[in-house]
């Protein structure tokens, strides 16, 4: 296994309802586990990520509801609607509903079809999938109005 060079660990509440949330509903893969010490290492496409149930090591001040505040993690996907089916289906909260947008990154505009969801830690989520490149000389709602 090649693991990235930047890989978040999050502490947890509850690493069983952590690892149903991330491995049932939005189908992150098991790398590998320490039940001993309530840890997996998971991935999702080539990203990755660790989650341990919080412990009280590393510890910079209070953890209360919601976890990360200020920080979005972002994973690339194929199928949005996979994702959201399943989340759907386990009737689980969407924070940011599905949305088209598109960013400036130099002289051309990337887009994502984008929703986000809060983990069970409240930890933010936000699932992409690739929408291209182009031009940023032509403005994004004028490129979709004339795609179709």
């Amino acid at each position: 296994m090649k693991f990235n060079k930047l890989i978040p660990e999050l502490s947890v509440t509850d690493i069983n309802k952590s690892k149903y949330f991330y491995v049932d509903i939005l189908n992150f893969k098991i790398e590998y586990e320490r039940e001993e010490d309530k840890f997996i290492f998971l991935s999702l496409n080539e990203s990755q990520i660790m989650l341990e149930q919080y412990n009280g090591n590393w510890l910079t001040g209070k953890l209360e509801y919601p976890f990360g505040r200020g920080i979005n993690f972002q994973f690339e996907v194929d199928d949005i609607s996979f994702l959201l089916n399943n989340l759907s289906k386990s009737n689980y909260p969407i924070f940011i509903k599905p949305e088209e947008n598109w960013y400036r990154v130099g002289e051309i505009y990337t887009g994502n079809r984008e929703f986000l969801v809060q983990d069970p830690d409240g930890y933010l989520l936000r699932f992409s999938r690739d929408l291209g490149e182009q031009s940023a000389i032509i403005p994004p709602i004028i490129y979709i109005i004339l795609r179709y």
